[in-house]
């Protein structure tokens, strides 16, 4: 009986060790590396994948309050696809125009920099409406934490239906220019792709850059893109690969490398770099002014 025992107790700790060997490994978490060339997702649903990055919303301090003052636009509403409201800030123009710059927000939200931003394009642009759409539904983050949580939760289609709710506001005929921070920047690339021939003119500021080659070909306008060397969210490599893709599907696009981080032309970001914010932001409106004539 005893050896029975020893046996069988021989026999279990064997089969524990034998199962503890040949146990599964646990999966192993994706590289930073490998999160974007391993993940077959569109480049829209990677913008905002990238609020879950690690060390993306280092990228983002909090950010310095702005002096807004004397705003030349108002609030508005219009009707998305799905029903349900969409909204921009608009400042129309003096005289009737047909030409609309849509402005797109940092992953802050429609904040009173982005407001600025648009007042100061339409004294500096004039014949335009500028309209800068709320591609959060009215939330604003004052911190990283709660703008990672918009950004996270900002899905690519009700993105994609406010876009298409601007287009149907601004009218069939109308001629539709886009600027845009980071991930506006990426999203004013899209903008300008579901505008299709409507689309005049494309400003991308440190965004990211659509990797879809066939997508790039509809582009039907001319693109000009600011990017930082010192870059840590969108790698100059990417933007490299963003200039040779666009060459390739025929399309015109102009990139200027500045030695700066992310976010350098936000003067409420801590990283703010005036010499390549001001540079970069008389190329924009020198870019808009040619293709709004």
């Amino acid at each position: 009986m005893k050896k029975i025992l020893l046996l069988s107790a021989a026999a279990f700790i064997t089969a524990g060790l034998l199962s503890y060997t040949f146990k599964t490994p646990e999966p192993q978490p994706l590289t930073p590396e490998c999160y974007i060339s391993c993940y077959t997702a569109e480049t829209r649903d990677l913008i905002q994948a990238d609020a879950a990055k690690p060390g993306f919303a280092a990228l983002h301090p909090y950010p310095k309050k702005i002096n807004f003052i004397n705003a030349l636009g108002t609030m508005v509403q219009f009707k998305a696809a799905d029903g349900s409201n969409a909204q921009g800030y608009l400042i129309k123009a003096k005289k009737k125009t047909n030409k609309w710059l849509f402005v797109i927000q940092e992953w802050w939200g429609l904040n009173d920099n982005i407001k600025n931003e648009a007042d100061k394009f339409s004294t500096e642009l004039g014949d335009v409406n500028v309209l800068a759409l709320d591609m959060y539904d009215g939330k604003v983050a004052a911190t990283p934490d709660s703008a990672m949580v918009y950004m996270r939760n900002a899905k690519a289609d009700r993105l994609e239906a406010i876009v298409k709710a601007g287009l149907a506001f601004a009218g069939t005929d109308a001629k539709i220019y886009t600027v845009g921070w980071c991930f506006g920047g990426g999203w004013s690339l899209q903008a300008t792709i579901l505008a299709g021939k409507q689309a005049a003119g494309c400003v991308m500021y440190y965004g990211r850059p659509e990797t879809n080659t066939e997508k790039l070909k509809t582009i039907n306008c001319d693109v000009i893109g600011f990017f930082g060397t010192k870059d840590q969210g969108i790698k100059i490599e990417a933007v490299d690969a963003f200039e040779q893709n666009m060459k390739a599907a025929g399309k015109n696009i102009s990139v200027y490398k500045y030695e700066a981080g992310h976010g350098f032309a936000n003067p409420s970001n801590p990283v703010y770099n005036k010499e390549a914010t001001e540079d970069s932001h008389a190329k924009t409106i020198a870019f808009l002014k040619e293709r709004i004539k």
